[in-house]
């Protein structure tokens, strides 16, 4: 009676070594399969650091007028730092977007992620182009993201 208590004590202790053997596996396998999703935070966050540490540092004024000058768009020597900081998100997520979109291996629903980019991009822009013009533009991101995701979504 008692070997038979220490069977079944042994099997279930087997059976939660293998259950968390086997969450590993995925999370092991999920990060071989899609490293994107922990690329990308990892460039939002050192990319926002060195905004800071450029604005700290007073480069980061410098740098805007010139990149404004370059590009023949004024708006840009006047963003504050947590404008660039999110328009650069903004841009690193559409970015994000395309690699799903034209490599099969990390392909995967990006509606959330467009959304997110227009909205970020929209709030960095919106006291230097103007909420008039930043809000419809965001609302016509939007929508459009909804119309491919129904149009061109997984069947």
């Amino acid at each position: 009676m008692a070997d038979e208590k220490e069977e079944k004590f042994d099997e279930k202790d087997l059976e939660k070594r293998e259950e968390k053997s086997q969450e590993e596996k995925n999370w092991d396998e999920k990060w071989r399969r899609d490293p994107i999703s922990a690329i990308i935070w990892a460039i939002l966050l050192i990319y926002a650091g060195v905004i800071l540490l450029a604005y700290n540092l007073g480069y980061l004024e410098t740098w805007l007028t010139n990149l404004a000058a370059a590009t023949n768009l004024a708006f840009l020597a006047d963003l504050e730092v947590w404008s660039v900081i999110l328009l650069g998100a903004g841009i690193i997520l559409l970015v994000e977007v395309l690699i799903r979109l034209f490599i099969p291996e990390y392909r995967r629903g990006v509606g959330g992620t467009v959304i997110m980019a227009f909205i970020l991009i929209g709030v960095s822009l919106g006291n230097q182009i103007g909420w008039t013009l930043v809000l419809p533009l965001i609302l016509i991101g939007v929508g459009l993201a909804i119309l491919l995701r129904g149009l061109f979504g997984r069947r």
